[in-house]
C-alpha cells in the first residue's frame, strides 16, 4: 500500500485520487477529506506518503475498543456512530466576522495567542507582538525551511510507526493547518503562550471533527509557559482529536496548562507527548471539566541524565460525563525526577478512568518517582477505575505509588455544622478544598480564577459564610 501511495504522489492530484481508491473500501467522509488534503500545494512528497500510510492503517485497525487492554473502560462506539465530517478549511468561520474570541482569551495573553478555529491554526485571529524572537509559524510554512522540516518530520513519523490506535493515525492523516513554535536557545520567555481552540458549528446537521497538531521546540536552557485551552461557542455534538509535541532540549524549563471546557455534548480526545532534554524541566497540569466523552493519553520520555517531570491533573465530572487519563511516564536514563499528582471529583451517574504507568528501563538507576491518584465520589452512582501502576528493570531506585477513593468524611462535616454552617455548604467548602490542591499549583492568575468559578459552579455554591 505504501508503494500506491509513494507512486500517487508523484503524479497530479487526478492521478492521486485513482491510487488512493486503492485503499479506500468506501469513500467515507473522512477518505473524502484526505482525498482534499493531499491536493494541497507545496506539501512535502513525504507528507503526502504519510498521510496515505497513515490512512491506510487506520482503515485496517479502526477506532480502539473495550477489548483493548488500554481502552478497557472507554468505549468509544458513539464517535464510530456519529457521521462527522473533518474540517479542512477555514473557509466561512463565524469568528472572522465577530469578535468572539474575547471571553477566551486570558489577560496574561492578549498578545501572545494562537488560536485555532476547528482545529485549523488562523493566523489572522491570533496575536504574537509580546513574542519577540520565538518563531511560529503555520506548519505548512515552517515545512519549506529545511532546519525545521527535519524536526517536525520526526515529529509526525513517529506517530505513524509502531501499533498506535486509530485516533493517532486519523490525526496523521487529516491534520490541517498545524502550528510550529521554537523557542530560541538561552530565551527566559516572561509572557505565557496561549493556545486557544475554538470549536463552533460548521452546519447544524453535519457534527464537525477537528485534528488540531503543534509542535513546540524548546532549545538549549530556554523557558517558556504554554497555555492549552479548549472552549465552544455553542453547545453541540463534535469532536476534537488533537496531538501536541513538545521537544525540550538540554536545561530547557517549561510549565503547561491544559484547560478542557468542551461543549456538554462534545467528544474530546488529545495526546500530549514531551521528549526531555538533559537536565530539562516539565511541569504540567490538566484540568478536565468538560465533553461528554474525553479521553487524555500523556507520555512524557526521559532518555537523558538529569531530567525532571511534574505531571498533574484535576478532572471533575458529573451528569452522564465520562472522562479517561492515560499517562506514561519513562524513565530511560539515570539521576531522572518525576512526580504525578491526580485529582478527581464525580457527581452524578458519571464515570472517571484513571491510568499511570511509571516506567524505570535497566540502566536507570538514581530515578525518583512518585504517583497519586485520589478520588472524592460525590454520589452513589458514580464510578471511578484507578490503575498506577510501576514497572522497575533497575535495583537503585526511589518509586512510590498509590490510589485512594472516597467520600467526604462524616467528622468533617459535622465540624463545619457545630460552626454553624448548613450542611449543603458544608459539602460544598470540603470538595473546593479537595480540588483547591491541585488549582492552588497554578502560577497564572486568569486561569485559577476561571476554575475557582468553573469548580463553585459545579458545586452550585459561592462559599459565602454569612455571619
Amino acid at each position: 500500500m505504501a508503494e500506491g501511495w509513494s507512486q500517487a504522489a508523484d503524479c497530479r492530484a487526478g492521478s492521486e485520487l485513482t491510487m488512493v481508491t486503492e485503499i479506500a473500501h468506501e469513500k467515507s467522509a473522512y477518505f473524502s477529506a484526505l482525498r482534499e488534503l493531499i491536493k494541497v500545494s507545496g506539501e512535502p512528497l513525504w507528507l503526502r506518503e504519510l498521510r496515505g500510510r497513515s490512512f491506510d492503517q487506520f482503515e485496517r485497525v479502526g477506532f480502539p475498543g473495550v477489548e483493548q487492554e488500554e481502552w478497557k473502560y472507554t468505549n468509544v462506539a458513539p464517535i464510530k456512530k456519529t457521521n462527522f465530517t473533518p474540517v479542512v478549511n477555514s473557509n466561512g468561520t463565524a469568528l472572522s466576522k465577530r469578535n468572539g474570541l474575547a471571553p477566551f482569551i486570558y489577560e496574561e495573553t492578549r498578545d501572545s495567542t494562537f488560536v485555532f478555529v476547528n482545529g485549523i491554526f488562523r493566523e489572522d485571529l491570533s496575536s504574537s507582538q509580546g513574542l519577540s524572537g520565538v518563531v511560529a509559524l503555520d506548519l505548512n510554512d515552517a515545512l519549506q525551511i529545511s532546519e525545521y522540516e527535519t524536526v517536525i518530520r520526526a515529529s509526525l513519523e513517529r506517530n505513524a510507526n509502531g501499533d498506535n490506535n486509530g485516533f493517532e493515525l486519523l490525526n496523521t492523516a487529516l491534520f490541517a493547518g498545524g502550528l510550529f513554535v521554537k523557542i530560541p536557545r538561552g530565551v527566559d520567555l516572561r509572557t505565557p503562550i496561549q493556545l486557544q481552540f475554538v470549536s463552533e458549528p460548521v452546519k447544524a446537521e453535519l457534527p464537525a471533527a477537528a485534528f488540531p497538531r503543534v509542535l513546540i521546540v524548546g532549545e538549549e536552557n530556554s523557558s517558556a509557559t504554554i497555555i492549552e485551552s479548549y472552549r465552544a461557542t455553542a453547545e453541540g455534538v463534535y469532536l476534537t482529536n488533537a496531538i501536541v509535541d513538545l521537544v525540550l532540549s538540554e536545561g530547557s524549563r517549561f510549565q503547561h496548562y491544559k484547560v478542557q471546557r468542551e461543549s456538554a455534548g462534545a467528544s474530546h480526545i488529545a495526546t500530549t507527548r514531551a521528549d526531555l532534554g538533559p537536565k530539562a524541566s516539565y511541569d504540567t497540569t490538566t484540568i478536565n471539566f468538560g465533553a461528554a466523552l474525553s479521553r487524555h493519553d500523556i507520555h512524557v520520555t526521559m532518555d537523558h541524565e538529569g531530567a525532571s517531570c511534574s505531571v498533574d491533573g484535576l478532572y471533575m465530572v458529573e451528569g452522564s460525563q465520562h472522562t479517561d487519563t492515560h499517562s506514561v511516564i519513562d524513565h530511560r536514563q539515570p539521576h531522572c525526577t518525576s512526580r504525578q499528582l491526580y485529582k478527581g471529583i464525580l457527581d452524578g451517574k458519571s464515570r472517571a478512568v484513571f491510568n499511570g504507568k511509571v516506567f524505570v528501563r535497566h540502566g536507570a538507576q538514581q530515578t525518583d518517582a512518585q504517583q497519586t491518584n485520589k478520588n472524592l465520589l460525590l454520589s452513589s452512582e458514580a464510578q471511578i477505575d484507578t490503575k498506577p501502576q510501576l514497572e522497575i528493570y533497575a535495583d537503585d531506585v526511589k518509586c512510590t505509588h498509590g490510589a485512594a477513593v472516597g467520600q467526604l468524611e462524616p467528622d468533617e462535616l459535622f465540624y463545619l455544622e457545630s460552626r454553624g454552617i448548613n450542611p449543603a455548604l458544608a459539602k460544598n467548602m470540603l470538595t473546593y478544598g479537595f480540588a483547591g490542591e491541585v488549582i492552588e499549583k497554578i502560577q497564572i492568575e486568569s486561569i485559577r480564577r476561571e476554575l475557582d468559578e468553573a469548580v463553585l459552579n459545579r458545586l452550585h455554591s459561592d462559599l459565602t459564610i454569612d455571619v
